[in-house]
């Protein structure tokens, strides 16, 4: 807790390890955590998600053997807590990929000690928006149709005018590169465990997953150039896959969605919402395994400041929004905007608003971006605004049609809910799993900062 008190005005020259540690404690700090019993909180925390999974494994089972009527979908709000889901999870896994592989190439050094963790989020968000499409189709067994595969019995094709159709394969495509690039550069750190298992069984494992590292140039040499690679690849699919995720409602002619601000709004939007979602993890994380010398206050200092950037750009787009709408002199565009300010889910709109606008500004202070409760608190609420910004831009569209005979009030079901608290559930589970068995924290790189970090400086001089 000594970080808390730090000065805020040397937070700049702080550097990203603190402490002089030498190598060997860099090494016996992350992997103590994977060769360590847990703590207390692990075994709270995974029983608790555990008993979410198993409650969303349930509402699926449900889901499947009664029929997609258990949703609250209805007319005229066709669409509800499931896309709202679905685009909030995919928003939540854009941080790991900005974090890794954007950062890295701009050689932003301070992505060190939270990018391994931001790209295990970002498999694990993936992994939770996969399964609302999935089960919205009514039949997921069924779900290989929608791949382009010859299908001689059917003779059918899937329809790739449909938005909906180019989600699957850019998640699809984000999910492996993704996945790829989380493996890869965890390989020398699985060499690392596989060195250090005492017992035959975690030697084999890590052994299997390290592909026979052994740290030779010719290794080294071979890991840079594929990490290399993949970092390109996955820095257009951070704009790609968002951007193809807002054209499900922007090449629609509703009134709401019917508008091209949608791909850079959405996209910032995620890296907001990703980023919120990363301090959360990190914050918690730092402290249970007492990682402060590792997860820095100028890391998160700088996410705040990525979150603080990134939000006055949602906050612009709704701005934009509600401007288009009333210039435009579409009555339809005016009303849908209208309405969403002073309608039936206004309450849903001002939360929207508060959360994602109002309470970034706090980060114009640089006390309280260096504060762990306020950044703990306001990157919670940043993702509950983030919800509501899926949930108003889907709902608050739909529930009023043309005609007012066919106006109604969306209510979600036991169902929805119990479904999304079992998504994050299974979030958190798959979390608490990887921090228990793998690496957390890239411990090459983080070595590779020591040289070059502020304390070894003084120390060299």
């Amino acid at each position: 807790m000594a970080q808390q008190v730090m000065d805020p005005s040397a937070v700049l020259d702080a550097p990203l390890v603190v402490g002089k540690p030498t190598f060997s404690e860099v090494t016996s700090s992350v992997s103590g955590i994977v060769e360590r019993k847990p703590p207390r909180a692990w075994y709270i925390a995974i029983t608790v998600s555990g008993a979410l999974t198993l409650v969303l494994v349930a509402m699926l089972g449900y889901l499947v053997t009664t029929g997609v009527g258990v949703w609250g979908n209805n007319q005229p709000v066709g669409w509800a807590w499931d896309i709202t889901n679905f685009v909030f999870w995919i928003g939540i896994g854009h941080a790991g990929t900005l974090i890794s592989a954007i950062l890295f190439l701009l050689r932003q050094r301070w992505r060190t000690s939270i990018n391994r963790a931001a790209e295990a989020m970002t498999l694990f968000a993936v992994m939770c928006a996969g399964i609302y499409p999935l089960f919205h189709v009514g039949r997921p067994w069924r779900a290989y149709w929608l791949l382009p595969l010859p299908n001689a019995d059917l003779g059918m094709w899937p329809n790739f005018k449909s938005p909906l159709l180019w989600d699957v394969f850019a998640v699809s495509t984000y999910a492996t590169v993704s996945a790829l690039f989380w493996y890869v550069g965890m390989i020398p750190d699985l060499a690392t465990l596989r060195d250090r298992a005492k017992d035959k069984i975690r030697r084999f494992a890590y052994g299997l997953l390290s592909l026979g590292w052994r740290g030779s140039a010719r290794h080294w040499r071979h890991y840079e150039m594929a990490y290399l690679l993949l970092a390109g690849l996955s820095t257009p699919l951070v704009v790609s896959v968002h951007s193809i995720v807002s054209f499900d409602f922007a090449v629609a002619v509703i009134p709401g969605w019917h508008t091209t601000i949608f791909p850079p709004y959405f996209v910032a939007g995620a890296i907001f919402s990703g980023f919120a979602m990363v301090v959360t993890l990190m914050v918690l994380a730092r402290k249970v395994y007492h990682l402060e010398h590792l997860i820095t206050l100028r890391h998160l200092d700088n996410m705040a400041k990525v979150m603080l950037a990134t939000g006055m750009i949602v906050g612009y787009a709704y701005a934009v929004e509600f401007f288009t709408a009333f210039f435009s002199g579409n009555p339809f565009e005016r009303f849908v905007f209208l309405n969403r300010a002073t309608g039936p889910y206004a309450w849903a709109v001002w939360t929207m608003v508060f959360c994602n606008v109002v309470v970034p500004q706090v980060f114009w202070f640089q006390r309280a971006r260096t504060s762990i409760p306020v950044l703990f608190v306001a990157s919670i609420l940043i993702n509950v605004g983030m919800w509501f910004e899926r949930f108003v831009i889907i709902v608050t569209s739909l529930h009023r049609d043309f005609l007012p005979s066919s106006w109604g009030y969306f209510r979600p079901t036991a169902v929805d809910v119990l479904t999304f608290m079992g998504s994050i559930g299974l979030f958190l589970t798959l979390f608490l799993l990887f921090v228990r068995f793998l690496p957390m924290i890239a411990m090459f790189e983080v070595k590779s900062m020591l040289a070059s970090s502020l304390p070894h400086r003084e120390a060299e001089k």
